[in-house]
């Protein structure tokens, strides 16, 4: 009987240990450690310019489309103030050539026409006869050089009257149009870039978040490129770890993990599998053991939920996965 008791109270201290650990939750889970990070992005200035005003301060929440700063554009506005004259003038000039002559100045050219042909039927009538009178002695040879001379006159002032009516009816050739039209666009094109230019002075969110970084001030001289701030997405935070070869058929993608960090250590955070690494990398220098630093692991990044802002970037975190 003593020695039955005997070997239960083995078994039952045997048991004691098995049974605490079934207590935690993350029986058959995949344990790694890692460091949490957020998603950053760096808000750049898209135009050099000195930063005129800036709206936000570290720890500012952003939200896509928010104003964060304005650069001057002052030099900008009075240039695109002068691109739009230029666009008006040759918007005018090609309205112009498309439109044609005017109805009055084509009624005018068919005056003058109408002008120089009795002007020319007159005097060549008056050569006729100049030519009769001269082959008869009647006229002297100055007498008939004036008639001649006139009757040349007449004739041209008709053909320039015919030419410049032709060309207030035809008042444009199609390629004079086309130049006009190219000119109209490239003045347009023009404007439309000083006025992006403009736009791009407004420093605007393009994710929503906080601003974890401002590493310039108002009155600064900024270039294409230079951060103006630094917005973090701090709701939902990365974590990568490491598994073994033999842990990587276990780990799922978008499968469900468990977060816990040391400040709250009773309290887990909901994660998932976003990224499972396919090449094989050594074990990452932070692992110091002799043993771990020879193995071969595969990246694996989980996405935690971070919905209550308890989470930091930064803070060492230990992951389940299932």
């Amino acid at each position: 009987m003593k020695k039955k008791l005997y070997l239960g109270a083995i078994i039952l201290a045997l048991a004691v240990p098995t049974l605490s650990g079934c207590g935690n939750g993350h029986d058959g889970a995949i344990d790694a450690s890692g460091t949490l990070e957020a998603v950053e992005v760096n808000v750049s200035a898209k135009v050099p310019g000195q930063l005129e005003q800036l709206f936000v301060q570290e720890g500012s929440t952003a939200r896509v489309g928010d104003t964060l700063a304005i650069l001057d554009h002052s030099t900008q506005e009075l240039q695109w103030k002068q691109a739009q004259a230029g666009v008006e003038l040759a918007d005018a000039q090609y309205r112009l050539l498309l439109n044609g002559a005017r109805s009055e100045d084509i009624q005018q050219g068919e005056d003058m026409l109408k002008q120089a042909q009795s002007s020319f039927t007159n005097v060549s009538d008056d050569y006729s006869r100049m030519k009769d009178l001269y082959a008869s002695h009647s006229i002297s040879q100055k007498q008939y050089d004036d008639a001649e001379s006139r009757f040349t006159i007449a004739q041209a002032q008709l053909s320039s009257a015919k030419e410049n009516l032709r060309k207030l009816r035809n008042f444009a050739r199609p390629e004079d149009i086309a130049a006009a039209k190219a000119r109209l666009d490239q003045s347009k094109a023009n404007a439309d870039l000083l006025q992006k230019q403009i736009n791009d002075s407004y420093v605007v969110a393009p994710v929503s978040g906080i601003v974890t970084q401002k590493p310039v001030e108002v009155g600064e001289l900024v270039n294409t490129g230079t951060t103006v701030v630094t917005i973090s997405n701090l709701e939902k935070l990365n974590l990568m770890i490491y598994v073994s070869e033999e842990e990587l058929g276990k780990v799922k993608l978008n499968g469900s993990a468990d977060v816990v960090i040391d400040t709250y250590p009773n309290k887990t955070f909901p994660a998932r599998v976003i990224y499972i690494s396919p090449i094989a990398e050594f074990t990452p220098k932070n692992i110091q053991t002799k043993e771990d630093r020879t193995k071969l692991v595969f990246g694996v990044k989980l996405e935690v939920d971070n919905k209550e802002g308890s989470l930091k970037a930064g803070m060492p975190a230990d992951a389940y996965v299932h």
